[in-house]
């Protein structure tokens, strides 16, 4: 059940909305600390429209409850007008959460891009926005240091899926978005796994003419996520200092060198090739019905480039993630933080951030002016 505290706070957001859409800011006058933005929306050529999923009647059930069905709720919205011709600017679907900041280019540069690639989806470049509290600085810088070092890692591998899935950085076209169906219902990772099945039907391009900034809230409604993730941080139940080891990396590198170069092959021998890559993929490949999967995909491609991106269709975002977990759990535990990243970024022979590699964890000032190194010296992260 949604606490009242909730309920009333989305029936305050609905009034506001209420007064931007009519232009009459009467029922939130009240409200002395957006009074001046309220004026500033009025008065411009601005067009807000609002969809009311809280009020008696419009509730979302319990059930599909989830940040993901209402991001659904206004992305179909959003396809609707630009089927019906009612929406400009290309036909492109932007997601932003309502404490998302954003750069005054945004929108321009999201258009550019599409108009520039047509590719079917993309993510724009973030920076989470640094909060006053001590704790929640620490909190989030820690967690965007994991975010970026996994999408470094994934890059360096070759993995297609190497982009960051943060909710309020997505942006894709019309075609795209109803070429996967939508967006899906989950209460959490509905980001992971929508670009998941974007990334199959075009290459997902990081836009880094722009920035969003996300929020470093706090969140105790999805199981997993940013949220979630700063309270765990704040509430001291987990180190979480700790990033993957690199190694794994270079055993996914390894894995799709082997595979790019000859897929045609059957499956015990692309399994035996695992295996001396490193007997924990082997074991994952079979937990993962490779051999039947592998023969079926053979069957139906002949070309060696087709062979090359089913592969990639099967061996997937999820799969990628579940086969580090894998790693992590039977042979590479998490390993220190500031030790790892030294290590992920001297493995790739990256000579843009010189990294020293500290004895205990840093102050926050330094975690800062490291994180701050990251993204600028790798901005698709």
């Amino acid at each position: 059940m949604t606490a009242p505290r909730l309920i009333r706070d989305n029936q305050e957001t609905l009034a506001v909305l209420k007064d931007i859409v009519f232009r009459n800011p009467t029922t939130s006058s009240h409200l002395d600390n957006i009074h001046r933005d309220l004026h500033r929306i009025i008065g411009s050529e601005l067009r807000v429209a609002y969809i009311d999923a809280s009020s008696p009647g419009n509730e979302i059930p319990d059930r599909d409850g989830g940040v993901g069905t209402a991001r659904k709720i206004g992305m179909d919205a959003a396809l609707g007008l630009i089927a019906a011709g009612d929406a400009t600017g290309g036909g492109v679907v932007c997601c932003l959460d309502a404490d998302t900041l954003v750069e005054k280019n945004y929108l321009s540069a999201v258009r550019t891009h599409f108009e520039a690639t047509g590719n079917p989806a993309a993510v724009v470049s973030y920076a989470h926005q640094r909060p006053v509290d001590p704790g929640l600085q620490a909190a989030i810088c820690c967690y965007e240091i994991f975010l970026r070092s996994y999408v470094i890692g994934l890059s360096y591998a070759g993995s297609p899926y190497a982009f960051h899935a943060i909710g309020s950085t997505i942006v894709c076209t019309a075609e795209g978005y109803a070429g996967v169906r939508g967006m899906n219902r989950r209460i959490a990772a509905e980001d992971f796994y929508f670009l998941d099945k974007l990334a199959k039907i075009g290459k997902i391009f990081t836009i880094t003419d722009t920035t969003v900034f996300p929020s470093p809230r706090i969140s105790e409604r999805v199981p997993f996520g940013t949220g979630q993730r700063i309270l765990r941080f704040m509430t001291g139940g987990t180190d979480e200092y700790r990033l993957y080891d690199p190694r794994i990396f270079a055993i996914l590198r390894d894995w799709f060198i082997k595979i790019d170069a000859d897929p045609d092959r059957d499956c015990e021998a692309i399994l035996a090739e695992a295996r001396h890559i490193h007997v924990s993929l082997e074991e994952y490949l079979r937990m993962s019905h490779f051999t039947a999967d592998w023969q079926f995909i053979r069957e139906n491609c002949h070309a060696p480039l087709q062979l090359r991106r089913q592969f990639h269709v099967w061996f997937d975002g999820l799969k990628t993630l579940r086969l580090i977990h894998h790693l992590s759990r039977c042979a590479f535990p998490l390993v220190p933080m500031f030790d790892g990243l030294s290590e992920l970024i001297d493995m790739i022979g990256s000579t843009s951030l010189p990294l020293t590699r500290p004895d205990n964890i840093p102050e926050i000032d330094e975690q800062y002016h490291i994180l701050a190194t990251l993204r600028s010296a790798f901005p698709r992260s």
